[in-house]
């Protein structure tokens, strides 16, 4: 098995690229070691000094570390847990423990469940594609009808990544004003 890495905006993260499907549907994203209690990968992950997130894409893993560890100490064994556990067999999440993690399913009603919808069209479509190029996510989180601000939440590499405010207002921001005029502004909930 051969697993390729990719380096990620974020210089705390790198994406890993089993050549194999993750996760079948959605993503996932565990911010420390309990939430990865669910998934055998992602703890045995969390179990590897310095690393602090686990994301979960659809053909790839990325890897949060601490600032004070060095990539080249990480990687290995890193790798090794990967390979492990895509060799072993094991299931990604224990139980029924897969939650996809999408976007927020709140109801809106008329005119605002139109625009929501089309926010929610460009996302999948559009953003979260290019995004997970960079081993991230951005999920709908809601809407605002009456100030007409979008609430995003970012993960994987996206989460805590010196450039995300960047990205949220010169790219996502402006597609989503200029396709849904609606749109006034977009934030990050964290």
């Amino acid at each position: 098995m051969f697993i390729q890495t990719e380096a990620t905006p974020n210089p705390e993260v790198l994406k890993f690229l089993p050549g194999r499907e993750v996760l079948a549907e959605g993503s996932r994203d565990f911010r420390d070691a309990d939430e990865a209690q669910v998934s055998p990968l992602a703890a045995d992950l969390f179990d590897i000094d310095g690393v602090t997130r686990v994301f979960f894409g659809s053909d790839f893993v990325t890897v949060g570390k601490d600032p004070d560890q060095d990539w080249p100490l990480l990687k290995a064994p890193i790798l090794a847990a990967i390979m492990d556990h895509f060799t072993s067999g094991r299931p990604l999440f224990v139980e029924s423990a897969a939650e996809a993690g999408g976007h927020d399913d709140a109801v809106y009603e008329g005119e605002t469940a139109q625009i929501v919808s089309e926010i929610k069209d460009l996302l999948d479509t559009r953003i979260r594609p290019a995004v997970a190029q960079d081993g991230g996510d951005i999920l709908f989180n809601r809407f605002d009808a009456d100030t007409g601000v979008v609430w995003l939440h970012m993960r994987g590499a996206c989460s805590g990544c010196p450039s995300s405010s960047a990205t949220l207002k010169a790219g996502v921001e402006n597609m989503l004003k200029h396709y849904v005029p609606e749109v006034t502004r977009v934030e990050q909930t964290l």
